[in-house]
């Protein structure tokens, strides 16, 4: 099963840089305060539904765009065709192909690619983390004082005033550095890899992060919302190794999610 998504993930990447070579401002829409979709967004969104449900017809699907198809059958596949709208539309290369497997209501397969960096990320439960062929896990960094982390905010921001800023401002004292790509789902791998040593986000979609939760609970990470529970990611979302997820959670727990 993870090798057909990965290939479909690969195609689908295939088209994500077709579609960014020929982007035009004029194929941008905007779909609600916080959201933007380019028809590159719907047209590989189309083609991974319509191959997963030749595939596997008794499942269901939740897609950004697509919507949701409900079945009995308990499996669902959860689709973000590009997380990280905005840099594609800037032809910067922090997108990502978001596909998670959800078993009745846990994501349990998760492949995300970066068609831009060529970087494979994928995991099935219990069966570890990986990019391409390289087994990877969380970053080893046990002190705030020494982490990069990452977040990210709303890319538009009318009606979103705080939009995580206050946040901001309490934690990246307390770090070494920060970044913010604009994909959820590539923060989320990257943290797998170690490449950074955790993420926190608001205001996320499940479409956002299921498939990058899986991936970074394999390679050895912990997410949870801000308080530490599992009401992710309507109450935020806390991601780290778990020698600093403790203190993440600590500074997050005080702020309340709109």
């Amino acid at each position: 099963m993870i090798s057909f998504i990965k290939n479909l993930a690969l195609e689908a990447g295939r088209l994500c840089l077709e579609g960014q070579k020929n982007l035009s401002l004029h194929d941008l829409e905007f779909k609600s305060e916080k959201d933007i979709v380019t028809e590159t967004d719907k047209k590989v969104e189309a083609f991974l539904v319509k191959a997963i449900l030749a595939r596997y017809p008794d499942h269901g699907v939740l897609g950004e765009e697509y919507g949701a198809v409900q079945t009995k059958s308990g499996l669902r596949w959860i689709i973000d065709p590009i997380d990280g709208t905005t840099s594609f539309v800037h032809r910067l290369p922090f997108y990502s192909i978001s596909i998670a497997l959800e078993k009745e209501g846990e994501p349990v397969l998760g492949v995300v690619y970066a068609p831009a960096l060529n970087q494979l990320f994928y995991a099935e439960k219990g069966k570890g983390a990986f990019v391409g062929d390289t087994a990877i896990h969380v970053s080893e960094t046990r002190e705030l004082d020494k982490a990069v982390m990452a977040t990210g905010f709303a890319c538009l921001r009318a009606g979103r005033q705080k939009n995580n800023l206050p946040i901001f401002n309490e934690i990246v004292p307390k770090l070494r550095d920060i970044r913010r790509f604009g994909s959820a789902a590539l923060d989320l791998c990257y943290t797998a890899l170690g490449s950074l040593d955790g993420f926190w986000e608001m205001n996320l979609n499940i479409y956002d992060i299921a498939a990058g939760t899986v991936i970074l609970k394999e390679a050895g990470g912990v997410v949870t919302d801000f308080t530490g529970g599992g009401q992710f990611p309507e109450k935020g979302i806390a991601a780290a190794n778990k020698a600093l997820h403790n203190e993440l959670v600590r500074i997050l727990t005080g702020f309340h999610v709109l």
